[in-house]
């Protein structure tokens, strides 16, 4: 590592949650709460950051929470927008039961499942779609033969669906995934043959969108057209050269991007001019899914490693904090 990388080193966790798949950290700046999702195990989790782990709450859901986002003129408390298996969808937090207010697709799709997402500046949910666990690879829909499968050496993907011991597959076959552009009212693919994206983000100014496609190991970048949401130009703004992926991402007040890197155990500050990393937060765990500002700490949320060992092991799923010194951009609202 370069010696001019600014760096953070995080010894212990901040919560113990144990979460299969810990993602989608927010932080609700009225009540206080930050607010988090295991996807796998269908849990919505909320806890006090001036409070700590005794104040952990927990929605258990019958369907997988991928993301959420709170909703322009809505208490929190109240209601929240959730990315959920077959599409978009309120939560009733009081009640615990939500609605389905905009499908993927009619009739659903049971091999796909949300995954990432995030509001544009006009207030519209862009939310991607990945294989669901158990449910891939698949031959495409009117194909009649299966073509030759090749040895699959994407460790991030193979643990995905490690529950059905997959040894090969065809890459162009879990191409189903997309990134989707909902609102109550429509839908639209915006990013079609995707296989893992995750956390569509934006630039300070809202003039650049960035998006993650985590198995290609590259971040997306595109202009973004803040009057009609339009998107053009794209590029790859960030090619990862490592063993691990990247995973979710958070924009700071500068404009740098905070990208987890699932596999690697950290979290790397990417320069939005240069596409450099200028920075490194690493955890005592492998598998970084996501990250989020509460003021200038920064919260990491991780997924559980049962095939590491050591410390790797032992704190997988669990959320850490350290303070990084900078605040990082409010996330938009859902505009229902």
């Amino acid at each position: 590592m370069s010696a001019n990388i600014q760096q953070w080193t995080v010894e212990k966790p901040w919560l113990e949650t144990h979460c299969l798949l810990g993602e989608g950290p927010f932080y609700e700046e009225s009540t206080g709460n930050l607010r988090f999702v295991d996807i796998r195990n269908k849990r919505l989790h909320y806890v006090k950051m001036d409070e700590g782990p005794s104040s952990l709450k927990t929605i258990q859901l019958d369907v997988c929470p991928t993301v959420t986002a709170n909703i322009a003129g809505v208490d929190p408390q109240e209601r929240i927008a959730i990315g959920v298996k077959y599409g978009l969808a309120v939560l009733d937090v009081k009640k615990e039961t939500y609605e389905l207010i905009q499908p993927f697709e009619q009739p659903a799709n049971e091999r796909l499942r949300s995954n990432d997402g995030g509001v544009d500046p006009l207030g519209r949910f862009w939310l991607g779609t990945m294989t669901d666990f158990g449910l891939g690879p698949f031959k495409p829909e009117g194909n009649p033969t299966l073509p030759k499968a090749k040895r699959c050496t994407n460790t991030r993907t193979l643990s995905i669906y490690s529950t059905l011991h997959l040894l090969f597959f065809k890459s162009d076959m879990l191409d189903l995934g997309a990134v989707y552009l909902m609102d109550a009212k429509s839908r639209e693919v915006k990013l079609p043959n995707m296989t893992i994206p995750n956390t569509p983000g934006w630039s300070p100014d809202g003039k650049t969108l960035y998006v993650t496609h985590s198995n290609a190991r590259e971040i997306y970048a595109f202009d973004f057209d803040t009057e009609s949401g339009e998107i053009s130009n794209k590029r790859v703004f960030y090619n990862h050269d490592g063993s691990g992926e990247p995973d979710g991402f958070r924009v700071d007040v500068d404009g740098f991007l905070w990208q987890a890197v699932y596999g690697e155990g950290r979290v790397i500050r990417i320069d939005p001019n240069t596409a450099k990393i200028v920075g490194e937060v690493k955890v005592p765990t492998n598998n970084t899914t996501c990250v989020h500002f509460v003021g200038t700490e920064l919260v990491i949320t991780t997924a559980e490693d049962d095939e590491g060992e050591g410390s790797s092991r032992e704190n997988g799923g669990h959320v850490f904090k350290v303070d990084v010194g900078i605040r990082g951009m409010r996330l938009n609202d859902f505009k229902l």
